[in-house]
């Protein structure tokens, strides 16, 4: 029997990569409390997406409803399981800027110390394992504010003769600037999860994503931007873009995308990795941009306002430089760009979000 240990795994990426391992023949074990909904409320929760994981793969799904801090629960999973488990991914986090202002105690405590528990019991229990962390491209603090950037009538636009006009590589500074709260707690599971890889000697891997999206996704106003912004589009609710004049770019990288990233490392791991993951130049969109695309594709109007403060650790332009990634491991390609992305976000969620307003 090999197992994976997968953190949210009813959670956007978590759901993904629990379906992919079972294909593969791995019985999963997923950790997830619905912590989403205490987050951001009932339209954030993913029990829906649990039940569907359990629908879907029956006998070879194991959930269990815990809380990643608990450390004798996580310890009990990994004891019962032992040598068995071959890989551990860990998605499982708060994940937004305004809600970690509230609450620092929480944020750091699920982002951090949560990490620190499943390090640990992956290093008693399971040394060999891969353990795959997904960190974010906002460790790097609003340093990317600070390049050349240049103004065009619907997006920002770095300068191109910059040396990182092909996207943001690893090589960007994370210290002597603005992080959040939340990227601050980011920043510590992350040097946690290189700590132990070189330390210890564990797989170790911080994948630094930019927007991660794809179908599955439970967006919500404080996460999930394309999901939400399709959402908004559809059902009609009100949607604020928050500063920048809604030119700021993101890259946006598909969850089917990123697991086989994953699986390329669990084929080949290394330790103490760490690398900027996303879109890149192939996959990226400015909130303008996106809200025309919605537009295109459900031939519906967004009801959207303007709120020039911006929020704060935003970044203005973030494109992900995969070379690093794809120089060790030169199997991997993307396949969705966010044109794809927001048509499969429409078609696999309309129905349901129209359900979900009757109610």
């Amino acid at each position: 029997m090999s197992v994976v240990v997968i953190t949210g795994s009813a959670g956007l990426v978590g759901s993904e990569a629990a379906l992919f391992f079972a294909g593969l023949g791995f019985d999963v074990v997923g950790v997830d409390n619905d912590m989403r909904r205490v987050f951001f409320g009932d339209e954030a929760s993913t029990i829906w997406n649990r039940q569907r994981l359990e629908r879907l793969l029956g006998s070879k799904y194991c959930h269990v409803d815990e809380d990643i801090r608990n450390y004798e629960i996580i310890t009990k999973v990994f004891r019962q399981y032992g040598s068995a488990i071959k890989l551990v991914i860990h998605t499982a986090a708060q994940p937004s800027h305004d809600w970690a202002a509230r609450n620092p105690m929480i944020d750091f405590t699920v982002n951090a110390n949560g990490t620190l528990n499943l390090l640990e019991a992956t290093r008693h229990y399971a040394p060999d394992a891969a353990f795959i962390f997904i960190s974010t491209n906002k460790v790097y603090g609003d340093t990317p504010n600070r390049l050349p950037l240049i103004e065009q009538e619907y997006r920002w636009e770095i300068d191109p003769n910059h040396t990182y006009a092909m996207g943001i590589r690893e090589d960007m500074s994370i210290d002597q600037t603005l992080h959040s709260l939340f990227g601050a707690s980011k920043i510590a599971a992350d040097i946690l999860v290189q700590e132990y890889g070189r330390y210890f000697g564990l797989y170790t891997v911080c994948f630094r994503g930019g927007c991660l999206t794809g179908p599955n996704h439970s967006g919500t106003r404080l996460h999930g931007f394309l999901a939400y912004l399709m959402k908004c589009t559809v059902t009609g609710t009100p949607y604020t873009v928050f500063g920048y004049k809604g030119k700021q770019v993101r890259d946006n990288i598909h969850s089917a995308d990123l697991i086989r990233a994953f699986y390329e490392f669990f084929k080949a791991p290394q330790r103490g990795e760490a690398y900027n993951i996303g879109g890149g130049r192939y996959s990226n969109c400015s909130i303008l941009e996106a809200i025309q695309m919605c537009r295109e594709i459900t031939g519906q109007e967004l009801n959207w306002t303007y709120c020039e403060r911006n929020r704060i650790g935003d970044h203005i332009w973030w494109i992900s430089d995969n070379g690093k990634f794809m120089n060790h491991y030169p199997n991997w390609r993307l396949e969705y760009n966010v044109s794809r992305i927001l048509q499969e976000i429409y078609e696999v969620n309309r129905e349901r979000w129209k359900k979900e307003m009757v109610k």
